[in-house]
């Protein structure tokens, strides 16, 4: 029974993965979409070996996740818990994936494993959740908007004399660089998330000791399950973020990813916090977009987003907890 709970839940986390990677794919991909500089499958299969390559860059944000959040539960009852979690941020996924909303998968599973924690009865460490997963909530998206302002405003001063068509192509060439490398920020970000979990559930099942560095093999399933996730694309939330919020030129695009990336790899290393790709992408976007002229950015499409972060935790937490109650009630 526990070699067969260690498997299923293994199986959930990978699906995890996956549904991330066709979540936030756009994330990566679309300023890069929208200003014409990839074509969707080129940037789709860019991203894909990307993000397979930011998987192995470190583990700080594994960490974070795995012994940093809650306490380590135990038994058949910590199994169900980390199964209720991932359950949780998957429905969470679906949801917002079907209506084209790009809310944060890192969020949903963070709340997941909040709600199933409290509904198991285990201690959630409230400073590691406030200092590693809401206070960079709030802090990633103000940074990406600011910066993303500046970065615009000092290409536009720096180019300001170019030839409008030579610096677009130009742009346009640089972009598949900034894209790659929010590609590569992603992987390094997400794929670790999960990597957390699944230490955990070996930790749980004493397959692994607490502490013990991250198996090759998990890194390499993490990674794999993430590409394949990218590959298999976003297009619904691709929309939102490439059009909706602002038609972006590729000197604007270039902007946007250099910003997201910068922060994605900053929060990784620095801070080992496991931040939201959407957030700090869609922010970044606003900022570069802001440089035009206020008005240009779509206000109400940005509400509906921001709108959308606020409820993700809470709505994955209250998902996870009903489900670690149908499975204590089942199955426990």
């Amino acid at each position: 029974m526990d070699t067969f709970a260690l498997v299923v839940t293994i199986g959930v986390a990978l699906f995890f993965t996956y549904t991330n990677g066709f979540h936030d794919s756009a994330n990566a991909i679309a300023t890069s979409v929208s200003t014409r500089a990839l074509t969707p499958r080129a940037a789709l299969a860019m991203a894909a070996v990307m993000n397979l390559a930011g998987a192995f860059l470190g583990s700080g944000v594994a960490k974070t996740v795995s012994e940093g959040l809650i306490e380590t539960p135990e038994g058949s009852k910590g199994m169900g818990i980390l199964f209720a979690a991932l359950v949780g941020a998957i429905v969470w996924n679906l949801i917002t994936w079907y209506f084209g909303l790009p809310s944060s998968s890192s969020h949903a599973l963070f709340g997941g494993m909040v709600g199933a924690a409290l509904a198991g009865s285990t201690t959630v460490y409230w400073h590691g959740v406030v200092d590693k997963v809401v206070i960079p909530m709030f802090v990633s998206p103000v940074i990406g908007l600011v910066a993303g302002y500046l970065v615009m405003t000092a290409i536009m001063w720096m180019f300001r004399r170019a030839n409008p068509h030579k610096a677009k192509r130009g742009f346009r060439i640089a972009q598949t660089v900034s894209a790659a490398g929010m590609a590569l920020g992603h992987g390094l970000q997400d794929a670790q998330k999960t990597m957390g979990i699944v230490v955990m559930a070996l930790v749980i099942a004493d397959v692994e000791d607490y502490g013990d560095p991250i198996p090759v093999w998990v890194k390499i399933a993490c990674a794999l399950m993430l590409s394949l996730g990218t590959y298999a694309g976003g297009w619904r939330i691709m929309r939102t973020l490439g059009r909706k919020i602002i038609e972006l030129d590729p000197p604007q695009g270039f902007a946007a990813e250099t910003t997201g990336a910068s922060i994605m790899f900053g929060s990784a290393f620095l801070f080992h916090a496991p931040i939201s790709t959407t957030h700090v992408i869609t922010s970044a976007i606003m900022g570069v977009g802001a440089t035009k002229r206020v008005n240009a950015v779509r206000w109400g499409v940005a509400k509906n987003i921001i709108m959308g972060w606020f409820i993700t935790m809470p709505a994955a937490a209250v998902v996870a907890a009903c489900c670690y109650w149908l499975v204590d009630l089942v199955v426990l």
